[in-house]
């Protein structure tokens, strides 16, 4: 089986990515540290790489300078199927970040994240076309989900 591993490149902010990234996802450590040697691109014994499991996804977090930046083409989906989760990663991941509109987020390292109720997947895909409008509508309108709101937009459609 293929295993795909996202590789996130940060200007030189790698590990505090991955300890910032330990403190929000349960059940998330370390892999392996990798520091770049002598006569690389890199300062010699700078970090490099961190490898990192979060809830058993795993990522490879790269010191790569500041030659790229993150941007909304690329985004980490975060499947919620309570409220309260969905308040959690919201108030975690946007501390000293960027909240922007329909479940999308941008955290202080500049990463795109969405973070969304299953419940929205199902209402949308809702052959009831009435009722799959009225909730992306209910969408629409929200920075963060509120599941309460989409319900209301989908039970009234």
């Amino acid at each position: 089986m293929t295993k795909i591993t996202p590789f996130l490149w940060f200007d030189n902010q790698a590990m505090d990515a991955a300890n910032f990234y330990l403190s929000v996802f349960p059940n998330s450590r370390i892999t392996e540290i990798s520091h770049y040697p002598e006569g690389s691109p890199g300062n010699a014994g700078q970090v490099m790489t961190v490898g990192v499991e979060l809830d058993g996804n795993t990522f490879t977090l790269f010191n790569g300078g500041p030659l790229y930046k993150f941007s909304y083409a690329t985004s980490f989906y975060i499947h919620c199927s309570t409220q309260e989760q969905i308040d959690y990663f919201w108030e975690k991941l946007s501390e000293n970040g960027q909240k922007i509109e329909c479940g999308w987020l941008m955290d202080k390292f500049g990463v795109p994240w969405q973070i969304v109720p299953d419940i929205f997947g199902k209402f949308v895909s809702d052959p009831d076309k009435k009722k799959s409008a009225a909730v992306v509508q209910a969408m629409l309108k929200m920075t963060k989900f509120i599941i309460a709101d989409l319900e209301k937009a989908y039970n009234e459609a």
